[in-house]
């Protein structure tokens, strides 16, 4: 089945590399549908049953971030807010429509990944910044994934970086 690739970018016009993987993505519509909320959701008041509809379509769900300030854009927390209710994604009555769903993050990283961790700068690995998604979905009974993180893109935007992780964002996905 089809991987659902659910962009959170508030920016995308001016975005790098963000930008360049939704177009590669774009090319593979067979494998790939890319859900970019900021385009369906202009407004960000969000279509929560459309949204829930389109999560039971699909067994690979993607979210794609930039994480900044370290976390991610504010339009994810408030769908993950709004779409995963009570009824729905857990609790009684039918909940749990996410369960066995592999999900996963696919984030574009502003610094560097020596940067991250107790030896560097920030003193915390993005594994330990991402894990309040990782608990969410362990708590609607999804199948986390490891995450993809691609660094550095403030130190090098160079259009011959950003294609070195076009590849490496493919392989991620047909991975999982």
């Amino acid at each position: 089945m089809n991987t659902l690739v659910i962009v959170i970018h508030p920016d995308i016009e001016n975005s790098a590399i963000n930008k360049r993987w939704i177009a590669v993505l774009n090319k593979y519509p067979e494998k790939f549908y890319v859900h970019q909320l900021h385009k369906v959701y202009p407004d960000e008041k969000i279509d929560v049953s459309a949204e829930q509809k389109l999560i039971e379509a699909y067994d690979k769900i993607v979210f794609q971030f930039p994480f900044y300030w370290f976390n991610c854009p504010p339009f994810f927390k408030k769908w993950l807010d709004e779409v995963l209710t009570y009824g729905w994604a857990y609790g009684s009555g039918s909940g749990y429509k996410v369960s066995n769903k592999k999900i996963a993050l696919a984030i574009s990283v502003g610094i560097d990944e020596k940067e991250y961790g107790q030896a560097g700068k920030y003193n915390y690995s993005l594994a330990q910044l991402t894990a309040p998604f990782e608990l969410t979905f362990e708590y609607i009974k999804a199948d986390y994934r490891p995450f993809f993180a691609y660094y550095g893109i403030e130190l090098n935007a160079s259009e011959e970086w950003i294609e070195k992780s076009v590849p490496k964002y493919l392989d991620f996905l047909n991975a999982l």
